[in-house]
């Protein structure tokens, strides 16, 4: 388990989760509404919409919040103009972090993440200062139980993919960021839509961790991840689902 923020995903936050997850879908909803300003409002036709849609709906977004995003940007009611930057530094333990990030003040943000790295032990460097540890690519999950690895294989292997994994939990492709839309169609044709496709920053070669760094690791994402205007957080470090459980009890 390398490259993207995942922990949300095993266990490890245990309080204040209505209000997490109201975080969660303000962002989510942020994406949304600049989606559809960005293009047509309609997913089938607005590629970036199509792909925050399936995002919000892999993390449970009620239907009319997805609508009601679409509508401010329709409806003019999402005047701001908001902007997507990545930052890039060293965090805890010297590993490298990319964040993702949608602005309506670059500034107020640069100050804002600028301030976690260094709180944390950390430097945020120039653009360009650690994205040479990671690869840009597109990630398409689909839940094991959508079908079987075998001919989750057999399907995937005919898309311009470069990687095809399968667990107990997902299925996944991996391709190139330039072939991300068409091998996310070709899938979606063959298999229905995925539950997750985002771009994403994957670490060229992931360095380990051991438990008494995962803590500091740990506490740091989660306060970049509180803040409103970052979307993503990617890093150079794996580790195990076993190890995160232990974290977490």
């Amino acid at each position: 388990m390398a490259g993207h923020s995942k922990f949300k995903n095993i266990m490890y936050r245990k309080g204040a989760q209505d209000a997490k997850r109201a975080k969660l879908f303000a962002k989510l909803a942020r994406e949304i509404s600049v989606a559809a300003k960005s293009g047509i409002p309609e997913p089938e036709k607005n590629p970036r919409l199509k792909n925050a849609i399936i995002n919000a709906r892999v993390e449970n977004m009620p239907k009319e919040k997805i609508d009601k995003a679409m509508q401010k940007s329709i409806g003019g009611e999402n005047d701001a103009s908001y902007e997507k930057i990545h930052y890039e530094g060293y965090g805890p333990e010297g590993v490298a972090f990319i964040v993702d990030v949608l602005t309506d003040n670059r500034n107020r943000t640069a100050s804002e993440i600028r301030s976690v790295f260094s709180k944390h032990g950390g430097a945020m460097g120039e653009t360009g200062s650690v994205n040479f540890l990671f690869s840009r690519n597109g990630i398409i999950k689909y839940p094991s139980t959508s079908c079987s690895a075998d001919k989750f294989f057999e399907t995937a292997v005919d898309s311009e993919c470069i990687d095809i994994n399968s667990d107990n939990d997902f299925h996944e492709v991996i391709c190139d960021s330039e072939k991300f839309a068409i091998v996310r169609n070709f899938l979606s044709n063959k298999l229905g839509d995925p539950i997750s496709a985002k771009l994403e920053w994957l670490p060229i070669s992931p360095v380990s961790i051991d438990k008494n760094k995962l803590e500091s690791l740990i506490r740091f994402i989660e306060v970049l991840e509180d803040n409103d205007d970052v979307q993503d957080v990617y890093y150079n470090f794996e580790v195990t689902k076993e190890l995160l459980e232990t974290i977490s009890n």
